[in-house]
C-alpha cells in the first residue's frame, strides 16, 4: 500500500494532468475556422412566443378533475 501511495498514485495523477493539458492545447495545431468558437445564431421571432395553452394553464391552477358529463352511473 505504502508503495502505491509513494509511486503510483501521484504518477496516475501527473499522466491524468498531462492528457488533459494536451487536449486542452490541441487547439493551437487546428485550422484557424475550427479553433474559434462556435458562432451563435439569432433566433427567429416566431420561436421566441410560444403559443399559450388556456386548458394546460387551467389545469395545472386546478388540477382536481371536473365531473364528467358523460357518465352514465350518476344520471340513473
Amino acid at each position: 500500500m505504502s508503495f502505491f501511495r509513494s509511486y503510483i498514485a501521484p504518477l496516475l495523477i501527473v499522466l491524468i494532468f498531462a492528457i488533459a493539458m494536451l487536449a486542452v492545447s490541441a487547439r493551437i495545431f487546428l485550422p484557424n475556422d475550427l479553433a474559434a468558437p462556435a458562432p451563435i445564431e439569432e433566433p427567429e421571432a416566431q420561436s421566441l412566443t410560444a403559443p399559450v395553452n388556456s386548458g394546460a394553464i387551467a389545469q395545472f391552477w386546478n388540477p382536481t378533475p371536473e365531473p364528467s358529463q358523460h357518465s352514465s352511473s350518476a344520471q340513473v
